[in-house]
């Protein structure tokens, strides 16, 4: 039976003898839980509340669930009408109420949660309370922990544009702090509880920028010692968060009341909302646009690499999703924000660059892709420093500074990957479909080539002791025989790099490569030491005087050729050519050697490939067919110098003669025989050799230029030379001859005749 009143006077208030009401008052029941709530509530407001008046409500609310609409109902008339007399102590006492309802009236949550978000809201909006909007956030959070699935999840987000307001409020007060504080930890918790339902919401992108803006407390110097703080803690150290029972530390209301503290578990848990690649793409779009927008890509200035690189540490723990971030950030290169920025491309690249020396080596999909991306944008960048001028105008020194950034960053992602063979493969699809434009064609070989100058210190695994991969190979051949003659020699330089990478100029003795090093190998160090030189891409040659000769610099000329010219030494390379490899090559020199377009710098890279294709053939069996077919072509091609009815003008055939002459002389070293060398030699007098070619030390051809004379190659003047110089050569290709096939023959005694 319930509570009895005492009262006789009806409810109408009036005095009826016929009034069923005018009996003993206390006869008349009263609901339970009134009696509990007005139990609950002190008489006064520094009256503490009694728990255990709680748990009686709590009680009979479990076991009369019909009852808790009216309950909710009572509690929330009389929340608003304390809101309204500003009597904040009762406005407490409701919420105490609602959260012991949480904890122990969990299966009747629907029957009260719609009452307690409405309270909620109410609470977030007493703007001139700021003491009931911290409390509104901290019931949000109670809220958010007691959910078991996502029933209330649109209920929820409609909370994230108050609270997001809330984070952004202005002033370094403490109450200020405080307000921040709530905020952010309501929205640490929104997001760990959109993560474990796989949701996100549409106003994700504001939960990014009010957790960047409060991070950017930590890179303030009056917090450094805070940074360390919280970088000192382990990441179960920041998520535990904070008791709701027993002892608080001083050290833990200190982190509740900092902003920077639960702005870094916000971002703790948008990293572990970043399950698959989708989501991460989701996660990074907003924090780059605020990047972009705010100017924060800057390592002294901004916050992205700090932001990025604790974000990189999370993904880490998930597998690949590093290797995701990097790939991700590389792609932002294009966005339209980004583009056309070349200062903001360069602090993203630098910031990718430095990311990269943290994540694991792998050679994954992500960094195998974020390569080849840098190498596009190495492209274009190398194609706008050849248009740019070379007065020192600032799009020429960002566009160097560009190159210089993608470069370290190709360079890191290459170590990264930890073999040479998918970075192989990446230069053949940069090379296919080749443009038939000048500076274009240019750009996308120079790329080519400076990613095989970067790569050479990478171990091969993929192709260790193989063939030169076929993907590359062909390309290559293709690009050999493009219209354009820089684009040519890029080529041969690409296939040199791979086959016979180096550091220092081919042409130094020992001695002299000390004396000249300080003065000379800078030069030839990076295609951009000699774009320095030149001023333009296009120009493509610079000069350098060694030992008093006038040498031509090409830009892609950065590899030494010391051949091992003995039988039975291995060279170090673990690329080989097959035969089949070498009989393609020596065809497509063929092929170039014949054409009009032809300078001393392409019969020098020809040369150059020609004696790679002889000492890098694979087949130890076959090693003198691939050396009969050499001398086939080296004597072919002297045929032709000396064939005025053939269609070459004299300085080329000139030209021609001498790297015919350079390929027999080399063969005949390369195959120890060395009774041809001085018979091929006497035909090399100074009458009759090119003067813009130099044979050098009998193993190099050597373009140079005559500055002293200032002879034009191609020009009238140099024409009538040629021709002179063609008349004079005497030729016995016959006794030549005679002596190559009596070395075959002696050595190979079974070897038929093959010229």
């Amino acid at each position: 039976m319930g509570v009895m009143s005492r009262r006789v006077v009806p409810v109408c208030g009036n005095l009826c003898v016929f009034c069923p009401s005018l009996r003993a008052r206390s006869r008349q029941p009263v609901k339970r839980y009134k009696k509990f709530i007005a139990d609950i509530f002190p008489r006064n407001q520094v009256a503490e509340p009694n728990d255990r008046k709680f748990g009686k409500l709590c009680e009979y609310a479990s076991k009369n669930p019909l009852r808790i609409p009216k309950i909710t109902d009572n509690l929330e008339q009389r929340c608003y009408k304390d809101l309204r007399n500003e009597n904040f102590g009762s406005v407490k006492v409701v919420l105490c109420i609602y959260r012991k309802l949480l904890s122990t009236c969990k299966e009747q949550m629907p029957l009260f949660a719609n009452s307690l978000l409405g309270i909620i809201r109410t609470l977030l909006e007493q703007t001139r309370a700021d003491e009931m909007q911290i409390l509104g956030c901290n019931t949000l959070v109670e809220f958010i922990d007691c959910q078991t699935d996502g029933t209330y999840m649109f209920n929820l987000e409609g909370f994230i544009p108050k609270l997001c307001q809330l984070a952004q409020e202005v002033g370094n007060n403490e109450q200020a702090l405080l307000l921040r504080s709530a905020g952010l930890q309501a929205l640490s918790h929104m997001v760990q509880f959109m993560g474990e339902h796989s949701h996100l919401s549409m106003d994700f992108d504001k939960i990014i920028s009010v957790i960047l803006e409060n991070f950017k407390d930590l890179q303030s110097k009056s917090n450094l010692a805070k940074v360390e703080k919280l970088n000192s803690q382990s990441q179960s150290q920041l998520v535990q968060g904070f008791p709701k029972e027993g002892a608080v530390t001083e050290s833990k209301l200190d982190a509740a009341k900092d902003p920077a503290y639960w702005s870094k578990l916000c971002l703790y848990n948008i990293a572990k909302l970043a399950k698959e690649a989708t989501t991460v793409r989701r996660v990074l779009k907003p924090l780059f646009h605020n990047f972009d927008s705010e100017n924060q890509w800057s390592s002294e200035k901004g916050v992205a690499s700090c932001v990025l690189m604790y974000l990189q540490s999370l993904l880490a723990e998930s597998g690949d999703n590093s290797h995701l971030l990097l790939s991700i950030l590389v792609k932002h290169l294009d966005h339209k924000n980004v583009a056309k920025k070349p200062i903001l491309q360069i602090d993203i690249i630098n910031t990718t660059t430095q990311l990269a020396q943290n994540v694991k080596q792998q050679a994954s999909v992500a960094i195998i892709g974020a390569i080849s991306d840098l190498i596009k944008h190495l492209r274009k960048c190398l194609q706008n420093l050849a248009e740019a001028s070379s007065n020192g105008n600032d799009a020429y020194k960002l566009n160097a500074e560009l190159q210089s950034a993608l470069e370290m960053c190709i360079l890191q992602l290459s170590n990264k990957v930890g073999d040479i063979g998918p970075i192989l493969d990446l230069m053949a699809v940069t090379l296919e479909n080749i443009p038939i434009t000048t500076i274009i064609a240019r750009s996308t070989i120079s790329a080519v080539y400076q990613t095989a100058k970067l790569i050479t210190s990478i171990p091969n695994v993929s192709y260790h002791n193989k063939a030169f991969p076929d993907a590359l190979f062909h390309q290559l051949l293709l690009a050999m025989a493009h219209p354009d003659s820089e684009t040519q020699i890029g080529a041969h330089s690409v296939f040199s790099m791979v086959l016979m990478p180096s550091m220092c100029s081919p042409w130094l003795d020992p001695k002299t490569k000390i004396a000249q090093n300080d003065n000379f190998s800078t030069q030839h160090e990076t295609f951009s030491g000699a774009e320095n030189s030149n001023g333009k891409l296009e120009e493509g040659k610079a000069i350098a005087s060694v030992n008093g000769k006038k040498y031509v610099i090409h830009p892609y000329r950065g590899y030494s050729f010391t051949p091992k010219l003995t039988d039975g030494e291995d060279d170090q390379s673990s690329l080989w050519l097959s035969s089949h490899q070498v009989s393609l090559l020596l065809s497509s020199i063929w092929v170039q050697a014949t054409s009009v377009e032809n300078g001393p710098a392409n019969y020098e890279a020809m040369a150059h490939t020609y004696s790679i294709a002889l000492l890098f053939s694979h087949s130890k069996a076959s090693n003198y067919m691939v050396l009969a077919r050499c001398f086939q072509l080296a004597f072919s091609l002297r045929s032709i110098s000396l064939d005025q009815e053939g269609g070459l003008q004299p300085s080329h055939r000139r030209s021609l003669f001498t790297l015919a002459s350079y390929m027999l002389i080399f063969s005949a070293r390369a195959g120890n025989v060395p009774g041809l060398i001085p018979e091929v030699k006497a035909s090399l007098t100074e009458p009759t050799v090119d003067p813009f070619l130099e044979l050098v030390d009998d193993i190099r051809l050597q373009a140079v230029c005559i500055e002293s004379e200032k002879i034009i190659y191609g020009s009238q003047e140099d024409e009538v030379a040629a021709a002179k110089s063609l008349s004079d050569v005497e030729l016995d290709d016959k006794q030549l001859k005679e002596t190559i096939i009596s070395y075959f023959m002696t050595k190979f005694s079974k070897l038929s005749e093959v010229i």
